[in-house]
């Protein structure tokens, strides 16, 4: 069933309908937390439309690893940015708001993540929005939600702010050393996902009632949900979970070991089969059988559980990752090295799969980044093209989905309301651009004509 169901999933998904198709999202977003959501939606299909206040726009687009640029653009920016449409609307400006309240009443969701009260003071809060579409489903995210006391202290937050405010890097260190955030955006990631969620349970929602509604998400509470069993232990026996390294503490034997190549390998082995497959792999079966690791909560006490760990560690330092690879797989446990970011890139499976792959877009070119990662059948995600510079799509936005004139278009520039890059990296088309490829219409009638042949 699997092989014939997804034979040629990776060359055919581009022509078939994608789930999302006939939403439209209404971007006002920065940095990772808020743009990675409706890029998400605009793989599953959705129009997303990202404004940006011309002429610099979302700050994403200064950040970069090391200061790294391709052709000039952040890559983290053409990540977090894929399949949109970018305006460049000051909603600081009356006409900017009022252009933004006329794509609103046309638009299914809209998504922010500034600080509390901000959209307010632009009038675009979900009130006003709510009044010309009742059915817009309305999402807020920041550091600490739109609401309670670190909301009126109008607090600050970004990833690794919300890392070590919600605990999560406190318990990621290895016990008596400092505590250690994660170099991925780990609280931005996941609490968009969770945002994501929550937006799609909004839309089934409205199809049951008819009725939008408003959406607000904490980046910080959302990390905390990751840290699941953690509460309520604290709550029940008093103590603080204490960070453990790599080790995990419900789980005996999970650990990373160091191997005989100098490479690292994580294990783990907690069911009956799989413990006893992993002591027939180490030449000693009777541990299997030893009254202080037979049965998983006997192992899982302090003494017993370093003991065994530590017997595994002597045994992993005698054999390579790819023996203890090897032996995983005929005796049924889990087993797997520690690979770096150009070992993951190259694996075959991900490869073969199309997860890894190489980006062809009209204005950057080919470029390497995984794609959504989940596959259907009937509908399936794909990147389309990747960002753009702040306001590319202006003309084409308002003249399809407001009907705006040329004359109309030349008094929102006049005004300031619309505004185009800045000439600076990051903002403006990179340097080969031709100045012509990738012009929206086109894009857009040949994204039409391929969803009408499906």
């Amino acid at each position: 069933m699997a092989e014939a169901t997804w034979r040629d999933y990776v060359q055919n998904k581009g022509k078939k309908p994608k789930p999302l198709k006939g939403l439209r999202v209404l971007e006002v977003c920065t940095i990772v937390f808020g743009p990675s959501g409706p890029s998400w939606l605009g793989e599953m299909g959705a129009e997303v439309i990202k404004v940006e206040i011309p002429p610099l726009g979302d700050l994403e687009r200064d950040l970069s690893c090391s200061g790294f640029r391709f052709k000039e653009q952040s890559p983290l920016f053409l990540h977090d940015n894929i399949n949109k449409y970018y305006l460049g609307l000051d909603l600081h400006k009356p006409e900017g708001q009022e252009i933004f309240c006329q794509l609103a009443a046309k638009a299914d969701i809209i998504e922010n993540n500034l600080r509390p009260g901000v959209m307010e003071r632009f009038n675009v809060d979900y009130r006003k929005i709510e009044e010309l579409n009742p059915g817009i489903i309305y999402i807020e995210k920041n550091g600490f939600g739109q609401w309670g006391p670190y909301a009126e202290e109008n607090r600050p937050s970004n990833d690794g702010a919300s890392q070590a405010f919600s605990g999560i890097a406190w318990m990621s260190s290895f016990p008596g050393q400092t505590p250690v955030k994660q170099m991925i955006y780990l609280s931005d990631m996941y609490g968009a996902l969770l945002a994501e969620v929550a937006v799609l349970s909004a839309l089934h929602h409205r199809d049951r009632t008819g009725k939008g509604q408003y959406i607000e998400i904490s980046q910080t509470e959302s990390i905390m949900r990751t840290m699941s069993w953690v509460w309520p232990y604290l709550d029940i026996t008093g103590e603080n979970p204490a960070p453990a390294g790599n080790r995990d503490v419900s789980i005996c034997p999970a650990d990373t070991f160091c191997c005989a190549d100098d490479s690292m390998l994580s294990l783990a082995a907690a069911a009956p089969t799989e413990f006893a497959g992993l002591c027939a792999a180490m030449g000693q079966p009777e541990l299997a059988q030893d009254p202080r690791f037979a049965e998983h909560l006997t192992r899982l006490k302090e003494e017993n559980a370093t003991a065994l760990l530590s017997i595994i560690a002597q045994w992993a330092s005698q054999h390579t990752a790819e023996e203890i690879e090897a032996l995983a797989r005929e005796h049924g446990f889990a087993a797997g090295r520690v690979r770096d970011a150009a070992q993951v890139a190259e694996d075959r499976g991900l490869q073969a799969r199309g997860f890894m792959t190489q980006v062809d877009d009209a204005m950057y070119g080919e470029y390497l980044d995984h794609e959504f990662p989940v596959m259907m059948s009937a509908t399936p995600p794909q990147k389309k093209w990747a960002a753009r510079p702040v306001g590319f799509d202006n003309e084409y936005l308002l003249k399809n989905l407001l009907n705006l004139s040329d004359q109309e278009l030349e008094a929102l520039y006049q005004t300031g309301a619309l505004g185009k890059w800045a000439d600076r990296p990051g903002r403006r088309p990179p340097p080969d651009w031709d100045g012509s490829s990738d012009v929206i219409l086109s894009r857009d009638m040949r994204s039409t004509q391929q969803d009408g042949e499906n």
